[in-house]
């Protein structure tokens, strides 16, 4: 019997320190089964009651449109009347959705509802936008706009400009880390565009003098929520495929034949299962 009990301990903490390795890779995979096997509109209040447990574990992510998931627990948790934090989870939201131009206006009911006007909510918005890193706004706004030169018709354009980004990318992480929505936002100056799964796939396509280093660092940001798996899963997969190898994680086409290998190395990105390969 105390052979068992030590065995069940030893497993427990294993389970411990994995998930603690992972970080928000076990928040992605518990998310994606709680969506896969508690749909809202199937079973609600176990899709409710499971999210708010994963939420009292993990603050959302900071990565690109991961407050999705905490938006949608809380209109459901609303709907149903269960309790989701009140005032003090909306404006938690509302910080996640700051960075994402006028989407912040959709949640102007649910606020009222629980007393946060739209003058609180206008404030809040401005408060977390003055937080973002003016420099590094600045510095990615002209990034992207080079990343796009001559509608990246050039391919000599493309990889000395990708080369220069990939720069200020590396010399990004290695002083403010990496440039989530939360320290740059999703539009520059002068309403520039900044979707960092774009700008991810061409480095992984462009500067394989670079990539090492990005396939080694990007990935514990992957694990501490500010690099989505999708943008490190499509670097991966664009590095592969202009290599001529098969992709790894279905993020960039689908040229892979096994698709249950696939399935088990996006599942260790913290990406949902996919259904697509080459017949």
């Amino acid at each position: 019997m105390k052979s068992f009990l030590f065995k069940l301990v030893c497993i427990a903490f294993l389970i411990f320190i994995v998930s603690s390795c992972n970080g928000y890779i076990t928040y992605y995979n518990k998310a994606n089964t709680i969506d896969r096997k508690f749909k809202a509109n199937h079973d609600t209040i176990a899709f409710i009651k499971r999210y708010d447990k994963l939420f009292k574990k993990y603050n959302p992510p900071q990565s690109n449109f991961a407050f999705s998931k905490y938006e949608t627990y809380i209109a459901y948790a609303d709907k149903y009347g269960k309790n989701f934090g009140g005032e003090e989870s909306l404006y938690k939201l509302l910080d996640l959705v700051a960075p994402y131009s006028d989407h912040y206006k959709t949640l102007f009911p649910i606020c009222a509802k629980y007393g946060i006007d739209s003058l609180s909510v206008e404030r809040k918005i401005t408060s977390s936008k003055n937080n973002l890193n003016k420099r590094l706004i600045d510095s990615f706004s002209v990034a992207f706009v080079r990343d796009q030169q001559l509608g990246r018709l050039d391919s000599l354009n493309n990889v000395k400009n990708d080369r220069i980004n990939a720069k200020l990318l590396k010399w990004t992480i290695e002083n403010y880390g990496y440039p989530s929505p939360q320290k740059i936002g999703l539009w520059g100056n002068d309403g520039v565009f900044m979707p960092m799964l774009t700008f991810m796939s061409h480095i992984g396509g462009n500067v394989p003098e670079y990539y090492p280093y990005f396939k080694d660092v990007l990935l514990k940001y992957v694990k501490s929520g500010e690099c989505s798996p999708n943008e490190y899963g499509t670097m991966i997969d664009r590095h592969e495929y202009v290599n001529k190898r098969e992709i790894i994680y279905g993020e960039y086409l689908f040229n892979f034949s096994d698709l249950k290998k696939v399935n088990r190395k996006r599942r260790s990105i913290g990406l949902k299962r996919t259904r697509n390969a080459v017949e």
